[in-house]
């Protein structure tokens, strides 16, 4: 579910699936019909299971502080669906979206995607109508078969591979790198961080099998983590840049900026740009990404840990700025996650549990968080303003976590108290 995106299919008569149905075909239909607006993009495509947000992010800093324009999609998110097709970080407006749906409208589009897929040429409709310098673009599951993959990036991005989306992707490292790997293309770069051995191998394979040059955190580029500010090293290009101060937390996100950096040497290859080591600590410093460690207000922290290779990086930053404290938990999941596994690696740090439901169909149902749950205190609460009520914190630090969604759904009613 995409909010306010059926006002749009309702208002202009176009309608798409709710499912999920990889493949590419339609969306290929689709864009010829169109007339191909991903055509002549110049694109750097982002796949894997954690970090694409914050990646993509860091790297659109870095473009725009080199006098990029930057379009970029995304998923799931942050308010409504204007949030995930942007340019220069500003959402689209309703005025041009209709514009788009009009065009659906007139191509005859309609009940031939999904509502991702149909969301994806809307992103490529405005990219392309708008002329910008580069695009980031977010695959929404998998990489292979996914309606992003479409498009001859410059460069092709893999942050991280863990399990997650089994039904759809396999239910080993291998089977899901191989739905990443897809986004590689002949003779362009891909650059990947800290994978497991598996993902390697199948990383590597597809990249010798396509000719794609590939950089490896920890070989061809390296990152030294320093509270006092961190040190890239790119021997290859002959790139290094010291005392990078980040306001994104932990060292996940250190490995992110690394992996930034790497693609827009790339993007900057592909432009003749030359890089400005002090505009790049300059985009750097000024990186946010709503609900990764996200402070809304004193003392309460929004971060999308959704599956366990997240819910561990979060673990890992709590420990690293919180040490010795109290935490709350705040917790809603989606049902197709690793709910389970999510919640055993967060009760290693608090024993406090508030499970609340939102409004998704494949929301898990807070009285099943409960019972999954081997927290001592563990209780159900509304989402509402219940939630300050029950909740006054007194030196406790309160993570609001799980579902990306979740965090959309109430994002704004932390907002409004701030």
């Amino acid at each position: 579910m995409i909010p306010k995106l059926d006002e749009y299919k309702e208002k202009w008569g176009v309608f798409s699936d709710t499912s999920i149905k990889p493949g590419l075909a339609s969306i290929n239909n689709a864009l010829k019909l169109l007339n191909q607006p991903h055509k002549g993009l110049n694109v750097v495509h982002l796949a894997g299971t954690n970090g694409k947000g914050s990646t993509l992010t860091f790297i659109e800093n870095i473009a725009r502080s080199h006098g990029l324009s930057v379009g970029k999609f995304m998923s799931p998110c942050i308010v409504d669906v204007h949030d995930q097709i942007q340019i220069n970080g500003i959402p689209i407006s309703e005025e041009e979206m209709d514009q788009i749906f009009n065009l659906f409208k007139k191509s005859s589009i309609s009940e031939l995607l999904t509502d991702f897929e149909l969301l994806t040429c809307a992103a490529f409709v405005h990219f392309n109508k708008n002329g910008v310098d580069l695009v980031l673009l977010e695959a929404g599951m998998g990489g292979r078969e996914d309606s992003t993959n479409v498009i001859t990036p410059i460069v092709s991005v893999i942050p991280s591979i863990a399990l997650e989306h089994t039904r759809f992707l396999g239910n080993t490292i291998e089977s899901i790198a191989k739905h990443k790997a897809g986004i590689i293309k002949e003779n362009r770069p891909v650059v990947i961080g800290d994978l497991p051995p598996e993902a390697i191998k199948v990383i590597e394979m597809e990249a010798n099998d396509k000719k794609a040059p590939l950089y490896r955190l920890g070989k061809e580029f390296l990152v030294d983590l320093a509270i006092d500010g961190d040190i890239y090293r790119n021997d290859l290009k002959g790139i290094q840049i010291n005392n990078l101060k980040r306001f994104l937390l932990g060292n996940h996100q250190g490995l992110n900026m690394a992996i930034a950096i790497t693609s827009f040497i790339e993007v900057a290859n592909h432009f003749s740009l030359r890089i400005e080591p002090e505009k790049v600590l300059e985009a750097v410093a000024n990186t946010r990404v709503p609900g990764r460690f996200e402070e809304i207000i004193e003392n309460i922290i929004f971060d999308g840990a959704h599956n366990p290779d997240s819910a561990e990086k979060l673990v890992q930053t709590i420990k690293q700025q919180f040490p010795n404290e109290k935490i709350i938990f705040i917790i809603g999941m989606l049902a197709d996650k690793d709910v389970k596994a999510v919640l055993s690696i967060l009760e290693t740090i608090s024993d406090q549990f508030y499970f609340v439901d939102f409004s998704n169909p494949r929301a898990m149902n807070a009285e099943e968080l409960v019972m999954l749950s081997n927290a001592n205190e563990k209780y159900i609460i509304e989402k509402n303003d219940s939630l300050f009520q029950k909740l006054n914190s007194k030196g406790e630090k309160i993570i609001v976590t799980g579902s990306l969604y979740l965090l959309a759904e109430i994002r704004q009613q932390f907002l409004s108290r701030k």
